[in-house]
């Protein structure tokens, strides 16, 4: 049985819809939520006479906020759970965050693209597994998934995403 989880979240109703599904296999476990704002990049905004740059500490905030919500939710359903936002590439941070909690598992989702868009964005999901000494969970995801589970429930996207996480 698992103990310790590491679930690797971006932002996306896509990822967070790993939560249920590692609560019903793994059981009872600490968790924590990680959100990894890779290095500052170059935002083209309409109509701005140069590129700008997205400032870190607004993405750090943001993430913060994001994984606190999440995780508010959780503590409140009696789940053990913390946060962190770490810095850098994405499955680095992630392989990282998993030695230095003593973790047993990783949980993720896959996007699941193919041909130029995964030529063009990698696969966060591809490495961890490649890379990980740990078990990794891995859950195939796309928006349309999470268009349909909240169409099912009669509920908005980001409502599906808890539905079914427990003690």
């Amino acid at each position: 049985m698992y103990k310790r989880a590491i679930v690797a979240l971006d932002g996306s109703q896509v990822a967070e819809t790993i939560l249920p599904f590692i609560f019903e296999v793994a059981g009872p476990l600490e968790v924590t939520l990680v959100r990894v704002n890779v290095p500052v990049r170059r935002a083209i905004v309409e109509g701005a006479a140069q590129p700008m740059l997205e400032d870190p500490e607004v993405a750090r905030i943001d993430a913060e906020e994001y994984l606190e919500a999440l995780a508010g939710e959780l503590r409140h359903r009696g789940i053990r759970v913390k946060t962190q936002v770490r810095e850098g590439e994405a499955a680095d941070e992630i392989l990282k965050a998993a030695r230095e909690a003593n973790a047993d598992v990783i949980a993720m989702t896959t996007h699941g693209r193919r041909g130029f868009g995964r030529l063009l964005f990698g696969s966060v999901a591809e490495t961890v597994l490649r890379e990980s000494e740990l078990p990794v969970f891995l859950m195939r995801s796309t928006e349309a998934d999470v268009a349909r589970l909240a169409n099912a429930a009669g509920l908005p996207g980001a409502t599906v995403t808890l539905q079914g996480a427990r003690r």
